[in-house]
């Protein structure tokens, strides 16, 4: 890669709004698809096909623990991708960044399972997870820089929630193909659950479609120019040959305070998406439980220890898959909302201000776990849209926020760092740890409520300690 971006010297770059928009939205919502679809199956099939165990809480920590552990190789990626987008530009580093993810979800779906090669499966799935983690650690800092860097002066915030609306649209396109998949392949013996045509081949669909919507994504990369903002560094030599060398030495009290920014969101996206499918859709009786569980077992060959299983039964609300999931996607409607309204007013008000607003209510919504959990559906409804539009409020801004702690030259690195070094300390931990919390409450959300709470704390403390950047010179 030549060191000189793309635009001439002096020039307007070539990238109409429209242009910008669709580009830093069309990668992060194929990424995010990417996710939702492994978290999704993660679930709903892995625990059986790729993590067979003697109880069923082994089996989803096994399942969750591969889950997390993308969220490990997420820095790694952040250092890779944000060396060579600072030093070389963000448009090469985007596309190979979806070019990895979307190559790893792909041979996701091509795996054999458990039952096929042994624990052998299990270890490639957890290769093809890693790299998944190393291509969204790249993803996610090109795409805010792309939407930061080219907007208009007063609407970056606006701008930096384009890649942050990815989450959402990415989450119901993914939900929404495995519920398509799932009512075509019914199971006819226990409705609202996978069926064996499912189990046998039918989780691999939204694996392998993945490539149909990286080519789409690749076209509309390739036609980006690379900005201003980033030609301007170039220009004046002010390129770093070791970006993460200065970012460290100059920057690490913004990657400090970036990290914690981040960790109550990331924690609260994790807990709406994987452990409120989790909760919702696991067995309320645990008499039913047994029954299905040995009927399965039965079905399958395997030997089944009754006394075993129940002692290991915690209860969670007892939904069917499909219906959870149709709950989810009307509340993640919600979160695309939020996202978008979040932009205008971190615009106006300023991103700190906004952002202590949203974190101490959802400290404050922490504690409402177990009253509207309990509530019934209606409550439990309330309960999603609540959060969810808490997750659009606090992940829009950030589009805007991360980026604009950091210099130009070590801008991708920078933010890169800080939105995945989070993601260790919020997402890899938040399903291992909500699960545990759960489990030990025999089945009481009350402590995950808590949890969240404590967290929430923790960013709030950063808030408070960090500066406003809605005016800081973007060229800088």
């Amino acid at each position: 890669m030549s060191r000189t971006a793309s635009v001439p010297s002096g020039t307007t770059p070539a990238n109409p709004r429209s242009r910008v928009i669709l580009a830093s939205l069309v990668g992060t919502t194929i990424e995010f698809y990417d996710f939702y679809v492994y978290a999704t199956a993660a679930v709903l099939v892995f625990p059986r096909l790729f993590f067979p165990a003697a109880d069923e809480t082994t089996s989803l920590l096994a399942s969750f623990a591969t889950f997390g552990a993308a969220m490990i190789a997420r820095p790694v990626g952040a250092v890779v991708f944000g060396h060579y987008g600072d030093k070389f530009g963000r448009k090469a580093t985007l596309v190979a960044s979806l070019l990895t993810m979307g190559i790893a979800t792909f041979l996701i779906g091509v795996l054999p399972t458990y039952e096929n090669i042994g624990w052998f499966a299990a270890l490639l799935l957890l290769v093809l997870r890693l790299a998944q983690g190393f291509a969204l650690g790249g993803e996610w800092s090109g795409a805010a820089l792309v939407a930061t860097e080219n907007a208009p002066k007063g609407k970056r915030a606006w701008y930096g929630t384009f890649p942050q609306l990815g989450a959402p649209l990415g989450f119901i396109i993914a939900n929404g193909i495995f519920l398509t998949i799932n009512a075509v392949l019914p199971n006819a013996d226990a409705p609202g659950t996978p069926s064996q045509a499912f189990d046998d081949w039918g989780w691999r669909i939204p694996f392998l479609f993945s490539a149909v919507m990286v080519i789409i994504g690749l076209w509309v990369r390739l036609r980006l120019v690379e900005s201003t903002t980033f030609q301007k560094t170039v220009d004046r030599g002010a390129v770093r040959k070791l970006p993460l060398g200065t970012v460290l030495k100059s920057n690490w009290r913004e990657l400090i305070l970036g990290t914690f920014i981040m960790l109550a969101t990331y924690v609260l996206f994790y807990l709406m998406t994987n452990f409120t499918l989790t909760y919702g859709t696991k067995a309320s009786d645990v008499d039913a439980a047994t029954a299905n569980a040995q009927a399965a077992a039965e079905a399958a060959g395997n030997p089944f220890n009754e006394e075993a299983f129940r002692a290991a039964f915690y209860p969670g609300l007892g939904y069917t898959y499909t219906d959870f999931v149709l709950m989810l996607i009307f509340g993640v409607v919600f979160f695309g909302i939020f996202t978008l309204v979040s932009g205008p007013l971190a615009d106006r008000f300023g991103r700190r201000k906004t952002l202590i607003v949203v974190t101490v209510l959802i400290i404050v919504f922490g504690f409402l776990f177990v009253p509207m959990l309990g509530g019934g559906t209606p409550a439990v409804i309330l309960f999603l849209v609540l959060g969810f539009a808490l997750m659009g409020s606090t992940f829009g801004p950030m589009g805007a926020l991360l980026p604009e702690l950091f210099p130009t030259n070590v801008r991708y690195t920078g933010s890169a760092i800080s939105y995945n070094v989070s993601s260790i300390l919020g997402a890899a931990l938040a399903p291992i740890v909500a699960l545990w919390l759960w489990s030990s409450a025999d089945g009481s959300p009350f402590w995950v409520g808590v949890y969240l709470s404590a967290m929430g704390v923790l960013t709030l403390v950063a808030l408070i300690l960090s500066k406003e950047t809605k005016d800081i010179d973007i060229d800088r």
